[in-house]
């Protein structure tokens, strides 16, 4: 049976590119589930947001996520989209599976957010302003801390996030 390892966390939270490397340093495949719906959808999550709402995309992406673990061929490493986790149906099926809580505080977040926008043009569905952005945040939190992980991030370089998730699920070991 494949190994997996699911990355959960806020937006911003660096789990797309965290679990590119971890995939790159494990030798592993690496998923996106926000990319896997935009294929399936052959839109992007903002026109999905937009143009059939939240309810819409949450079904799609617990679908989308029941076809992933269905058809894990190989060790994979994959990032969640930031509210995958907080729905009770997806936590449930990943109960199997190691889960890493990506940790940040919430203002390192929210700039990495602005950031990361201000970069490639593409706005958040769900960043809203600051203060939407701080309550969606505290509201998802309890449902992150149920991951069987979590690793602070902040200060930290995504090859020393990598080391320490390796560590912490013992895979530097297991890859001698």
């Amino acid at each position: 049976m494949p190994r997996a390892i699911f990355l959960v966390g806020f937006m911003g939270s660096g789990k797309n590119t965290v679990g590119q490397e971890l995939a790159r340093h494990l030798s592993w495949a690496f998923a996106d589930l926000d990319g896997q719906i935009e294929s399936r959808e052959a839109r992007s999550i903002p026109e999905i947001f937009s143009q059939n709402g939240e309810p819409y995309f949450r079904g799609v992406e617990t679908d989308t996520l029941r076809g992933l673990l269905a058809s894990l061929t190989r060790d994979t490493v994959v990032a969640l989209g930031g509210g995958a986790f907080a729905q009770d149906s997806n936590r449930e099926m990943l109960r199997p599976w190691p889960t890493i809580f990506l940790e940040a505080p919430v203002h390192e977040l929210w700039q990495r957010c602005l950031q990361h926008e201000a970069a490639d043009g593409a706005p958040r569905p769900l960043r809203g302003d600051r203060e939407q952005f701080v309550r969606r945040y505290n509201e998802r939190l309890p449902f992150y801390r149920a991951a069987t992980y979590t690793i602070a991030t902040s200060g930290k370089s995504p090859a020393e996030i990598c080391r320490e998730i390796g560590h912490t699920l013992q895979l530097d070991a297991a890859q001698r």
